[in-house]
């Protein structure tokens, strides 16, 4: 491994240990350094900011979870609803797992969420190119009607909000958030699922033309 890799692992880790027992506030980069056996100096080299290491921490992470549901994106045993709901719970139970075995995380989300929209945006942007193509290819196989992929996995995103940010769901026991969460995909799979008369010969279905007749 490259040396300055080595180095930025070494640092991330050393961070993540860190903050997980005095908190991200409550650390600072001189005592990151130290911990690395490194100058306060040195370290700037490989991160500007505090903030820069919480990205590295978070995007190490969602690069990770990324490779997950995309691997149940493609699975052949699950029909397309199943695969959707499974990248939905799987995201629930990833972030659910994170915070209940330290919440000091959640500081780290609060901090990214605020200071690092892009960041954030980032995230979802990758995580809508699943959602939507699990949504194409159900409106491919004749399960869905037709619509704006792109669009409705973007909806599905919103409707799903609660259980994407730690802050919204961290009081709540997993079985119960589980639940809901099926309850809401649930209501959203009725809605996209076809209907006698949901082509027509413009191009557009049922579901394009509800959402354009609301705005």
């Amino acid at each position: 491994m490259d040396e300055k890799i080595a180095t930025r692992d070494r640092i991330l880790q050393a961070a993540m240990v860190r903050i997980k027992h005095y908190g991200y506030s409550k650390t600072t980069m001189a005592e990151i350094a130290a911990d690395c056996g490194m100058s306060p100096g040195n370290i700037y080299r490989f991160f500007e900011a505090k903030i820069d290491i919480a990205e590295a921490m978070a995007r190490k992470h969602y690069s990770d979870h990324h490779g997950e549901l995309s691997a149940l994106a493609r699975r052949k045993d699950l029909g397309v609803s199943e695969k959707i709901s499974s990248v939905f719970i799987s995201r629930l139970r990833d972030h659910y797992r994170t915070i209940d075995q330290d919440e000091k995380i959640v500081e780290i989300a609060d901090v990214l969420a605020r200071d690092r929209p892009v960041f954030t945006s980032e995230v979802l942007g990758q995580e809508r190119v699943i959602i939507a193509a699990l949504i194409q290819e159900g409106v491919d196989t004749g399960l869905f009607a037709p619509c704006d992929a792109n669009f409705v996995a973007e909806i599905l995103q919103i409707a799903t909000v609660k259980f994407t940010f730690p802050r919204l769901f961290a009081n709540n026991p997993l079985p119960k958030l589980e639940r809901e969460l099926r309850g809401v995909l649930g209501l959203i799979f009725h809605g996209l699922y076809i209907r006698p008369g949901d082509e027509n010969p413009h191009g557009r279905g049922r579901i394009d033309d509800a959402l354009a007749n609301m705005s």
